[in-house]
């Protein structure tokens, strides 16, 4: 019994030196690999714009005398080891922080440095990690696949496209100079439109104008260009009133609007087809805009011959057109207390005089300050002759 019990003992005091044993191994081991070196944290991806610097940051513990190398991934370039800059390139640099944060700068970024790139420690076997460096740019808008300025006949269609660079891939956006709204297919009309093309069925007049191709993705600065939109049609002529009234002597103005593309040539006619001249009582000038001209014909006094018909006419290359206007005879307007003013003007022979607010007639003034006056001395002799009756009496 005792023998059994001994070996018992001697068997668990064997198991209790093994779990030592192992206890032991196993701490040896954690202090060996908390003491060599690794990684404390992974490298963060970075994005930075083109023409700016990156810094990618590599941070590591117990480096003791191991060494930090920077590579390049898809090449296979060794960039730096240590604080030593190995490429060739003036843009790269290396920095670090106490030995534990390795940084690898990146000046003046082109768009080739985009991709991974490796942090090691020369450790047996050899330990890295990865960080990825984004270049983003911003947009830039290509001549090659983009419109220029536009002609186009009024009823046709046409497609305006805008092609545009950068990364991210930019969005285009379409809008109208001063806020004018865009009119699309059925009529439709759009504040702005999103797309690389543009689509107009069914040009009108109305669509002419200055569109603004807009890029953007995020990245400053917003590039746009401005594609200018010509519509082409014959003239329309537009009058207010064919029916003009005047009295001899008077004065008018005729007025005519036409409208067209390209700019047409416009008179004034009369009814035998003969153009009006510039000089003398008839001025013919015109005041023109964009599209639209006002025609007008100045007559200062009217005659009789100035009586009949007027025709403004214009024409260009895809038609012309005439609209008329007909001058008539009224009689001159009657004139109130014309004969009295002139009666009153004889008798106190004075002349009158004009201002803005009509014919001031000083004679009239003064004949009704004479009359004043022979009434207030007949008055006075009146009474003059009561009080000298009455004392006799």
């Amino acid at each position: 019994m005792m023998l059994l019990y001994r070996l018992c003992l001697w068997k668990s005091g064997r198991m209790l030196l093994a779990l030592f044993l192992l206890d032991w191994l196993f701490a040896a081991s954690t202090v060996a690999t908390t003491h060599e070196p690794g990684f404390s944290a992974p490298i963060a991806n970075v994005t930075a714009p083109l023409g700016r610097e990156a810094i990618l940051a590599c941070t590591v513990h117990n480096l003791s005398t191991y060494k930090v190398a920077w590579l390049r991934v898809d090449t296979q370039t060794i960039l730096t080891i240590h604080t030593h800059v190995i490429s060739r390139s003036r843009r790269v640099g290396v920095t670090h922080s106490d030995h534990r944060t390795w940084f690898l700068h990146i000046r003046e970024l082109r768009e080739t440095d985009r991709g991974w790139y490796m942090c090691q420690i020369n450790t047996d076997p050899m330990k890295s990690q990865l960080g990825y460096l984004d270049i983003v740019v911003p947009p830039d808008i290509l001549d090659r696949g983009t419109s220029t300025d536009q002609t186009v006949r009024e009823g046709a269609s046409i497609n305006l496209t805008c092609a545009a660079t950068g990364s991210p891939h930019p969005q285009i956006t379409w809008r109208r100079e001063h806020s004018k709204p865009i009119t699309i297919s059925d009529g439709m009309q759009v504040t702005s439109f999103e797309g690389p093309e543009l689509n107009i069925t069914r040009v009108t007049r109305q669509h002419a104008g200055a569109y603004l191709c807009i890029a953007s993705n995020g990245v400053p600065p917003t590039v746009s260009k401005r594609i200018m939109l010509t519509v082409q049609f014959p003239p329309v002529i537009t009058i207010r009133n064919q029916l003009v009234g005047a009295a001899l002597g008077t004065e008018l103005v005729l007025e005519c609007e036409t409208e067209a593309y390209p700019k047409p040539v416009s008179y004034w006619s009369r009814d035998n087809g003969e153009i009006v001249p510039v000089g003398g009582g008839l001025e013919p000038h015109k005041i023109d805009g964009s599209y639209r001209s006002v025609l007008k014909l100045a007559i200062r006094r009217v005659t009789s011959s100035d009586y009949g018909t007027y025709k403004c006419v214009s024409k260009n290359s895809l038609g012309d057109t005439e609209g008329t206007i007909k001058l008539y005879p009224m009689p001159l307007p009657p004139m109130e207390n014309k004969n009295v003013v002139q009666r009153l003007n004889i008798v106190a022979d004075k002349s009158s005089e004009s201002t803005p607010f009509g014919t001031q007639d000083f004679r009239l003034q003064d004949y009704n300050r004479a009359s004043k006056y022979q009434c207030c001395h007949f008055l006075f002799l009146l009474i003059f002759f009561i009080l000298i009756t009455l004392s006799r009496g």
